[in-house]
Parts: C-alpha cells; structure tokens; sequence
C-alpha cells in the first residue's frame, strides 16, 4: 500500500482474539490486519512488532464492524457478513468459513452493515446497517431467521442485553428502539433527541453509539452522550463532550468514549469529565477492552489514520501499532 492510501486510512473496527493475544482491525480499504500483542507488549519488541502479522482483504468495501466468538472472528463489509477462524487465521491461513447476504427486499441492494453483537443466550449474530432493519441470524444453522422493522432510516449500532432477552439499536432516524428477541416486537422506542437535556440540533439527532451494562443504556450521536436507566427509560446523567462520540464502554465506575477529537474520555457515571486522554489520530470510530487475557490486558483506540493506539494504563499511550 502506497503513502497516498497509508494517509488516507481510517480504522473502523477492532477485535481481540479469544485467547487474548492478537488484535483484528478492519480499515476502509477492505482490510482485515492482524496484530500480535504477545510480541508488541514484550520487553524485547522492536518497531517491526508494531506491525500487522498478517493483513488480507475481507471485504470489497471498508470493514464497518469486527467482532469474536469463541474461536471464530466475524467481519461485515458492503451487504455481507464473513467468518474466518481464528485458529486458522493465527496460522496465516486466510479462507472465510462462509460469507451470508441478509434477506434483502432488492439483490440490487447492496446496504453498508455497521455493527453487529451476538446473543449468547441463541447463539445468534444481530447485524444492523444501511437498509434500516436489524437481521437476526442463527450461527448454527448458519441462516437469516428474522428482521425486526421498525426504523425509518439507517442502522448506526447495535447491543444486546442478554439476560433481559433484549436487542437494541439506534439509527440515523434518531430513535433507539428496544426489542424483544423472541416476538421480534419492538417494545421501546426512546428519541433521544426530543429529551432537552440531550437534544443537540446543531449536531442533528441520529445515534452513532449504543452499549448497554445489565439496567443501564449508553448512547450518543448527535445528541449529547447520555446515561439511561432502562427500567424507567429516562436520561439519569448527560455529558458534556463536544462533538458527535462514535463509541462508547463502560469500564468500572465509569466510562470511556470516543468520537470527534483525538482523545478517549474518561467519564464518571454522574456526568463529569475525569480526563481527556491524547491519542495519535485527530478523530476516532473504535476503542476496545482486551479482557481476555490478563498479560495482554489494553486499550485500544482507531481512527482517522493508520494507527491505532495502545494504552497498558489508560491514562496514558503507550506506544501504536500501524497498518
């Protein structure tokens, strides 16, 4: 890859392996790279360990979202969702397992897929995107089962609460509506926008960040970034962050977000700001927690460049990998 496209990458998506010991990153060129933690954390590294190990095409278009099972790494693209192992990946063996369309109404259609999360609870994968539906597929049969209809525009995030038998998702349209995953009803729907404390015109009212911790609901876009309790479904804490947050993990007693401007934020659960932690690229889409491993346990943050920063303490980088 040429400079010209080195300047021009943006990473979308990140995910760790199961073991813990690698990093997946998916970029807009259709890129899939794959990072070794091991070597980049040890003593001895050197500047060639802060490069992918393997890097492969996936997808004709950017890679939206990435996210593992137990031993498979799952990745969506333009209309399509791809498996591969990670075993076999690790392995530098690069062959998807399968690669599914969902149901579209049109096989003109060629929707972007922007997130997706899995239901352990039905071991089914749930993939939101640009045809404003949320497609449920069963991985063990490996087919689409149902679409839950509802929004009136695109799919930005998707989240489930599994204990609940919930999905959420929020869109373009503004509303964040909650499922029930086994009528495939919409029980909720949340515009956030139309909440004072959050609304945001200038910004526009769609969400671009969900995630949910048991009763609680994080979510943001163009309305401010807010804290919702599910039960009573009202906003408990608003914050303060400039610019639309793109992602968004509650860690602890708080909470890390990301979004337009190069830093993660701390969060506290009441609404302040601890701190503003500097990263490398000016504008950021992804930040991951690697709990899979203790040796191995980071942050990392992409964006708008091709690199993605480590955090070994999360108030302060550590060091970057690059594509």
């Amino acid at each position: 890859m040429g400079p010209v496209e080195l300047l021009h990458m943006s990473v979308f998506s990140q995910s760790f392996s199961p073991c813990g010991r690698f990093l997946a990153a998916g970029n807009n060129y259709g890129e899939i790279g794959l990072f070794s933690l091991s070597a980049a954390l040890s003593p001895e590294a050197t500047a060639a360990n802060q490069k992918p190990v393997l890097t492969f095409t996936a997808h004709e278009g950017p890679v939206f979202s990435l996210l593992s099972t137990d031993c498979h790494l799952m990745s969506a693209g333009n209309g399509e969702v791809s498996a591969w192992s990670w075993a076999e990946l690790i392995k530098k063996n690069v062959k998807p397992l399968w690669t599914k369309r969902p149901n579209y109404k049109s096989s003109l259609e060629i929707p972007e897929i922007n997130s997706m999360a899995v239901s352990l609870r039905d071991n089914s994968l749930i993939v939101g995107g640009g045809d404003n539906n949320v497609h449920v597929m069963d991985l063990e049969h490996g087919v689409f089962k149902s679409v839950l209809q509802g929004h009136s525009d695109y799919i930005h995030c998707v989240s489930v609460r599994e204990r609940e038998g919930e999905i959420l998702s929020g869109g373009e349209d503004g509303a964040v509506r909650v499922w029930d995953s086994r009528t495939g009803q919409s029980v909720h729907c949340i515009e956030v926008y139309k909440y004072q404390s959050c609304a945001r015109p200038q910004f526009g009212k769609w969400i671009s960040c969900l995630t949910t911790d048991s009763d609680w609901m994080l979510c943001g876009g163009g309305p401010s970034m807010s804290l919702w309790h599910l039960r009573s479904l009202s906003p408990t804490s608003v914050f303060p962050l400039s610019g639309c947050q793109r992602n968004a993990s509650f860690h602890q007693d708080m909470i890390l977000a990301v979004g337009e401007g190069a830093f993660v934020s701390h969060c506290l659960l009441g609404g302040d700001i601890k701190a503003q932690i500097p990263c490398t690229p000016q504008s950021l889409n992804t930040l991951q927690l690697n709990t899979n491993s203790s040796e191995h346990r980071v942050l990392t943050v992409g964006g708008s460049s091709n690199h993605i920063d480590v955090f070994t303490n999360l108030s302060y980088r550590a060091f970057s990998l690059s594509f």
